[in-house]
């Protein structure tokens, strides 16, 4: 039971950060999504995203720095066996099916619902 109030306070702390630089600051979503996938990068390639992951599980791994995370790890992962390359084929070949199903799903949810633009 301990281990889903951990995944909840995890993932829910990043998303009332998100909230809140949204709600306080000039930040656009487009800037905020981007500088979470950064800082979860930075956190994997120091290993220190690991850690959250211990904690929190799917509610570290599911959010855009756990997306930043696994890009690191792949391409990290790339480098040590095809070289230099591998740090620019790694991350799309480690996160390819996360991001297949984000596309499908997206898809998906725009032809169920009536998609509108934010005013």
């Amino acid at each position: 039971m301990s281990e889903y109030i951990y995944a909840f306070v995890i993932g829910g702390t990043m998303c009332v950060i998100a909230q809140i630089l949204m709600d306080k600051t000039k930040l656009t979503p487009a800037r905020i999504l981007v500088a979470f996938v950064t800082i979860g990068v930075i956190l994997g390639a120091f290993n220190v995203y690991d850690k959250l992951i211990d904690i929190g599980g799917a509610g570290a791994t599911v959010p855009l720095p756990g997306f930043g995370n696994s890009l690191s790890k792949a391409a990290i992962k790339e480098v040590k066996e095809k070289g230099i390359i591998g740090a620019f084929t790694g991350g799309i070949k480690g996160t390819a099916g996360g991001i297949t199903a984000a596309i499908f799903f997206g898809y998906i949810m725009g032809l169920i619902f009536n998609p509108k633009t934010k005013s």
